[in-house]
């Protein structure tokens, strides 16, 4: 296998990778995630020589031989000290077929909420197995993750195949454990793939010990894995940022909407209903970095023209396609991601899409058990980490899609109102 490094990868110097995948990766404790996506970013000759000359200089100093791949991901000194993954790692590479975003995140029970940071973007999971250990809680809490942020792909990589002498049996019964606890939760679409990412077996070279396996390697499922929805078949979905009204000169009677089309597509002349005030117009016009154009896909960044001179400021949802009725009443499954508890009777701030809102929690139902999926009455409260059903009340209606149809409209933050922080993150209509 050629180790040889460029300055700048391939991919990147002919810009032949359009598709763009998002990927998160998890793992318990020591079952070698960050070697494999050391290896996997290696032997992809993603990295550049000299960040190979750098870990291979740490590597050296903690008196292993070899290059320690686990380095390139564990970036920050205390991850390095105690050889553990603690915050999320983003690193961006590419291939001739594809370029990735890949967010490398912590196995410990209690950064858990990391990974629904990862995974709150990403359309596949990579979850870790060590072989020897097989589907842990820790495994389970992650495919119940996945499953709650509707990840539409997961991987099992069965980790350390080397350990267990590349038998096949081994990895069959990992496979079918994960697989049938993945269908318990909803999650349609597993691949079982047996790796070693120490000694790069089936990571992005098909490895000559397991001949008994027929499937993809790591990397050339990531490079194949249908990528992104079809814009077309979803509803039109666009928040307003920013509102362009010139006070003067020659622009001073234009009037347009700025933001991030978040799902389907606009065509001048569409239709559509501004949110929550329910009030109806057409598209007049839609503007590309100061070009006009008749249509926009997400996920465009461009500027909305209405017909009608009608209020509408940040904050507003223009949308086309099947609408629900704005409401004040949201129920909801969420993850707690604050040290701090999410209480009965607490005041805060919710933000959706471009709008924030006060908000109560009028009720907290249940929390669930990650382990069994049992739903644990009246806690009261949400204490880090964990996930549960929560019931608000707010100030103002907002426009909500379920989660499971839109998750960029399905899904919301909590926040601290006092000093800003994130304190949980909620999807729409899920349940698990």
């Amino acid at each position: 296998m050629s180790t040889e490094l460029h300055d700048t990868p391939a991919a990147l110097q002919t810009g032949s990778a359009t598709a763009l995948l998002r990927f998160a990766t998890a793992g318990s404790v020591d079952d070698g995630k960050s070697t494999l996506v050391g290896r996997l970013l290696h032997d992809s000759k993603s990295i550049l020589a000299d960040q190979l000359e750098a870990i291979t200089h740490a590597s050296h100093k903690r008196g292993q031989e070899a290059p320690d791949l686990a380095l390139l991901t564990d970036g920050l000194r205390a991850e390095r000290e105690q050889g553990i993954t603690i915050d999320v790692a983003y690193r961006y590479f590419a291939t001739a077929r594809r370029r990735f975003i890949l967010a490398d995140t912590p196995g410990h029970v209690q950064y858990t909420r990391n990974m629904v940071t990862g995974a709150s973007t990403a359309e596949l999971a990579v979850v870790l197995v060590d072989a020897r250990n097989g589907v842990v809680e820790q495994t389970r809490r992650h495919a119940a993750v996945a499953a709650l942020l509707r990840v539409p792909h997961v991987v099992l990589a069965v980790n350390k195949m080397d350990l267990v002498g590349y038998a096949a049996p081994v990895f069959a019964a990992i496979a079918a454990a994960f697989g049938g606890y993945a269908a318990s939760l909803g999650i349609e679409d597993v691949t079982a793939i047996p790796i070693s990412a120490l000694v790069g077996d089936n990571v992005v070279e098909p490895s000559a010990q397991m001949d008994w396996y027929g499937g993809p390697t790591l990397l050339e499922h990531l490079e194949s894995v249908p990528v992104g929805g079809d814009p077309s078949t979803e509803p039109a979905r666009f928040p307003v940022q920013y509102v362009i009204r010139p006070q003067s000169g020659e622009h001073r009677d234009y009037r347009g909407y700025a933001g991030q089309l978040a799902s389907g597509v606009l065509r001048a002349g569409d239709q559509v209903t501004v949110l929550p005030s329910g009030l109806t117009t057409t598209v007049a016009g839609i503007d590309v970095l100061g070009e006009q154009t008749d249509i926009a896909r997400a996920p465009q960044s461009v500027t909305v023209r209405l017909t009608d001179d009608i209020d509408v400021s940040r904050g507003d949802l223009i949308a086309a396609g099947t609408l629900l009725a704005p409401t004040q009443d949201v129920i909801a499954t969420v993850a707690h991601l604050n040290e701090r508890p999410l209480t009965v009777g607490d005041r805060v701030l919710l933000k959706h899409t471009t709008r924030t809102v006060w908000a109560i929690v009028k009720d907290i139902p249940y929390l669930i058990d990650i382990e069994t999926l049992a739903h644990l009455g009246n806690p009261g409260s949400l204490r880090v980490n964990e996930i549960g059903k929560v019931v608000l009340r707010t100030a103002e209606p907002l426009a909500l899609d379920p989660y499971a149809t839109n998750r960029r409209t399905g899904s919301f933050l909590l926040i601290d109102p006092a000093d800003g922080t994130t304190l949980t993150a909620g999807m729409t209509g899920m349940s698990i």
